[in-house]
């Protein structure tokens, strides 16, 4: 939703393995179904393949924001026998409940505890990495950085550059239900004020879907 000509400035792990398991023909690559304590360095130790693997595997998806329900890609799984099979995982809508605590500024989100400064209503749109909403520079952040999935473009003046926040409130199969952590690493010519625009890997079309949404924002410490 944003025209990102925006480039004004120079360019400036334990995860549980309570998950399901879809496996591919030989030397093809599998698709693990994140639990509630997933992440890469389990999933490293699960498999017997490297951090880096993994996370190259899955460019999109950065290691703070593993929840429940989300596929992850496992390449390179030789014989799909080797794998262990493993218990069902709760669903993604019963494990990713929001639960918000304002006496302790806690707020917890697919198993997970975050401690809040303060809390900001939004106007929030998204965008994808097509030509057309990044300009000359490309599908990165303000910084160079790739995209990927816990990007969002801020008015600085608003939320500085680097702030990390809990995104609540919003709907799209994109994103992570209920909740996702976010970094602002990116501006915008058409975000000023209580606006951001949240970076969703995919199509331009199905990241359109987003359209205007208010989201609440747990300005995380």
């Amino acid at each position: 939703m944003k025209i990102k000509f925006r480039k004004i400035t120079a360019l400036a792990a334990a995860l549980g393995v309570s998950a399901l398991l879809y496996t591919a023909p030989a030397q093809a690559d599998s698709v693990h179904i994140a639990g509630e304590t997933t992440t890469y360095y389990t999933l490293s130790n699960h498999y017997g393949i490297s951090v880096d693997k993994l996370m190259n595997a899955n460019p999109s998806i950065a290691a703070s924001n593993i929840y429940p329900g989300l596929r992850l890609t496992v390449p390179g799984i030789t014989n799909a026998k080797m794998v262990a099979a493993e218990p069902s995982a709760k669903s993604s809508s019963e494990a990713s409940i929001l639960s918000v605590e304002p006496k302790s500024n806690t707020v917890q989100a697919w198993g997970k505890e975050f401690n809040y400064g303060k809390v900001m209503q939004v106007k929030a749109t998204a965008y994808s990495s097509a030509i057309s909403e990044n300009g000359s520079w490309g599908a990165v952040d303000y910084f160079g950085n790739p995209l990927k999935l816990g990007t969002i473009a801020v008015d600085p003046s608003i939320i500085p550059l680097g702030t990390k926040v809990l995104v609540t409130g919003y709907s799209h199969p994109g994103l992570p239900k209920q909740a996702f952590l976010a970094t602002a690493m990116d501006t915008g010519s058409a975000i000023k004020g209580n606006r951001i625009d949240i970076f969703i890997p995919g199509s331009q079309s199905f990241v359109s879907d987003f359209g205007f949404q208010y989201v609440q924002l747990f300005f995380i410490e």
